[in-house]
């Protein structure tokens, strides 16, 4: 144990009995996961994490695995976010194919990237209302990314797992029409959720018409979600002042993603180390002040209108040529050597690590998710909380079990 947290203990404890107790593995909102907690009075003395319920040997399976049959199943860490967990390991096998993908690959990898940015983001915060007390969130969010949903099964074939990237670019191009029964559909939810019908000319079966018709209503409904649940009283109750983590301790203890950015600290791989498209978009990297559970919340609302930006503009600039780098579909051979990528999931920063013994499958692939870096966290701001703040702070971390378990 850090002596920090050593000291931490000492000052919250009571001096009266202490009560250890576990939270969970039962099924605590996002997969199985416990905590082990202990309290003395209603005041958290300390914590323990104890994941591992739900690993998959991820690693030890991809080493039987040629390099496209592995995509399929290094996608279930994080089902609602399928690109965040392959796009770098597509990336680290083409810097050992010594390859570049061609452009309009780039475009089409990042505009279902962001996708499941957003959807992964809206499952996060449907939940957190669950977590809060407040379902008409959890309605809202996932009636909303049903539409999102359609956009990455339009382009991938598949609402989830996509096994949509492959060593070389993308398995197949983005339609040019989406079917007639889903324009009207979305065209009268559009209508019953903003009040108004979408314009002629802002909807129609081109695809590229309907998923800008997408965009800006989501970017519309984001204001709607401000005002009923980030600016409700239960929320910000709830979450203000409560799992501060300082600038300092955000980089001493490693996290990645909107928990760094929540701490003030301005790193996004997306921007700091470019791939795919990223290097021609232009966006922000949304940061906070407080570094508490509001702020981390606030951050990923603002990550998804940035994500918003990001699909308008690689859906208007995309240029036209191949997806793909012309290869056997299922069996290719990687020269021996090892390489190092990375990306910016939507939990923060994902690294893999492969080594290649120029066989048909890697010798060894490490894969460093963003939920498994959380874990200090959760331990460092639940001591000194109160047992009903484990929730929000847990929560606010955007940490997925099966993610961290691999």
């Amino acid at each position: 144990m850090v002596l920090e947290e050593k000291k931490k203990i000492e000052v919250y404890d009571t001096g009266g009995p202490r009560l250890t107790f576990s939270y969970g593995p039962q099924h605590p909102g996002t997969g199985h996961f416990r905590m082990i907690v202990t309290v003395s009075g209603d005041t958290v003395v300390d914590l323990e994490p104890d994941p591992g319920f739900v690993h998959r040997g991820e690693e030890k399976m991809a080493e039987y695995k040629t390099w496209i049959t592995n995509i399929p199943h290094l996608e279930r860490p994080a089902i609602l976010d399928a690109a965040g967990m392959v796009i770098p390991y597509c990336l680290t096998v083409e810097k050992l194919i010594d390859v570049e993908i061609p452009e309009r690959a780039k475009y089409l990898r990042t505009i279902v990237a962001e996708l499941d940015r957003i959807a992964s983001h809206l499952y996060w915060f449907s939940l957190y209302g669950i977590f809060l007390g407040h379902s008409t969130m959890f309605l809202w969010c996932v009636n909303d990314r049903e539409y999102i949903l359609d956009l990455s099964q339009s382009i991938t074939g598949q609402r989830f797992t996509h096994a949509y990237y492959v060593p070389g670019g993308v398995r197949n191009d983005a339609p040019k029409h989406v079917p007639k029964n889903l324009v009207k559909e979305f065209k009268l939810y559009y209508s019953r959720m903003l009040g108004r019908e979408p314009r002629e000319d802002e909807l129609s079966e081109d695809f590229k018409k309907y998923i800008l018709a997408v965009v800006d209503f989501m970017d519309l409904r984001l204001d709607h979600y401000y005002q009923m649940f980030f600016n409700s009283e239960i929320f910000i109750e709830r979450t203000k002042n409560i799992g501060v983590l300082k600038r300092e301790d955000a980089i001493r203890l490693g996290v990645p993603g909107t928990t760094l950015r929540a701490s003030g600290v301005k790193y996004d791989t997306r921007v700091n180390d470019p791939y795919d498209a990223y290097p021609y978009l232009k966006f922000n990297i949304p940061v906070g002040t407080r570094g508490d559970c509001y702020d981390r919340a606030m951050v990923g609302f603002q990550e998804i209108r940035e994500s918003l930006k990001i699909i308008q503009q690689a859906v208007e600039q995309i240029p036209d040529g191949p997806i793909k780098l012309k290869q056997h579909p299922i069996v290719i051979r990687v020269p021996k050597g090892e390489a190092i990528a990375r990306a910016e999931a939507a939990r923060g920063e994902i690294l893999y690590y492969i080594v290649s013994d120029g066989t048909d499958k890697p010798y060894r692939l490490r894969m460093i998710t963003p939920s498994f870096r959380l874990l200090p966290a959760l331990k460092h701001l639940t001591i000194g909380s109160r047992i009903a703040d484990i929730p929000p702070i847990y929560w606010s971390l955007n940490y997925w079990p099966v993610e961290a378990d691999r």
